[in-house]
């Protein structure tokens, strides 16, 4: 029964009798499989829609449902106010003073909303400012860009809202507000301190002095930094700080990361410190996990899929954000191919 069975789903028939196992079968050649999808009767059949606009299909979804096939990515014109952008495949290409751009699509999207816009300091200016600061630290061969699984474990050991250091092209979207030194990059400039999360290396020298005295008179900041003494030994970045985390791991993206929104980790190792105020006092239970976190070996980093107003600004505007689909009432599945004149390829 199991070898007529087999032969049924080869398409083939059984035309002579078994031979018993003491004889050796004559051999033939197998026959080619047919494969299952061929009986399945539940096959597509094509109809015509009176509006095959995909942005209206994800809208007013048919109730037929459907298969929409590009031959070519949808791109979206980006632009704000004078700074021409144009988004294509989740990547920006943004026209600056100092030439094309290309970043992240969703960061992009992001920055128009943040960003100081105005007739004496247009987006594309701020832009150019941001970039500039951004191509030295990635120079840097001790600057870290840290993973943003790891800056959401940091920022929810004092609730932080501020963020300090880096540039607006890399600071991620669950900070509300987010500066260097006295210099505001987006968000509010609040008359009381804020609770903080810094990457020291991403300030330079006068930012660091003027952020100092705000750190000496608080408690709720937390801050992150490679050794900063000789040979790779800890140095107390302030006088009023206690280390409470120190481990080598793959803790932050590569150079560059930015250029296409990529969230691979960097490929090596690397030594990374925790230091909080010596007047602050975190759980026991803090003090266990974040040395857990520094010694991360995933070769990609969480994306930003939160719930604050920022992040929502982030999501939509990723190539299914800007598709509408995250506001689509059903299911949504999506495949890539090849298309080699008009013949359908693997994907």
């Amino acid at each position: 029964e199991k070898i007529e069975a087999t032969l049924y789903c080869w398409g083939g028939t059984i035309t002579e009798p078994i031979q018993e196992a003491s004889t050796k079968p004559t051999l033939e050649r197998e026959r080619f499989s047919v494969p299952h999808a061929s009986r399945d009767p539940k096959i597509l059949q094509e109809v015509n829609l009176e509006n095959e606009d995909i942005f209206e299909l994800i809208k007013n979804p048919p109730e037929v449902g459907a298969v929409r096939i590009f031959e070519q990515p949808e791109s979206w014109d980006s632009t704000k106010g004078s700074t021409i952008a144009t988004t294509t495949q989740g990547i920006a290409t943004i026209l600056l003073p100092s030439g094309p751009l290309n970043m992240d699509g969703a960061q992009w999207h992001l920055l128009k909303h943040t960003l100081t816009n105005n007739g004496s300091n247009p987006i594309g200016s701020s832009l150019q400012t941001e970039l500039t600061r951004q191509l030295l630290l990635d120079k840097d061969k001790k600057h870290r860009s840290f993973s943003w699984k790891l800056l959401r474990i940091v920022k929810n050991v004092f609730q932080a809202t501020k963020y300090q250091g880096d540039t607006a092209i890399t600071i991620p979207p669950f900070f509300q507000n987010a500066g260097r030194g006295t210099e505001r990059i987006w968000g509010e400039t609040l008359s009381s301190p804020q609770p903080l999360v810094i990457n020291w290396p991403g300030l330079n020298d006068k930012e660091k002095t003027e952020l100092t005295p705000i750190l000496a008179s608080t408690d709720n900041w937390i801050l992150l930094t490679y050794p900063l003494g000789a040979k790779n030994k800890s140095q107390p970045p302030l006088v009023e700080s206690q280390r409470i985390a120190r481990a080598d791991g793959k803790c932050s993206r590569h150079k560059g990361w930015w250029r296409e929104g990529k969230d691979e980790l960097a490929s090596h190792s690397t030594t990374t410190e925790v230091w909080i105020s010596t007047r602050s006092r975190i759980p026991e239970t803090t003090r266990i996990t974040l040395p857990e976190s520094l010694e991360e070996e995933n070769r990609k980093d969480t994306p930003a899929f939160g719930d604050e107003d920022l992040e929502i600004i982030h999501r939509s505007g990723t190539e299914a954000g800007l598709l509408g689909i995250y506001n689509f009432p059903g299911a949504v599945y999506a495949t890539d191919g090849s298309n080699d004149r008009g013949v359908m390829g693997a994907g």
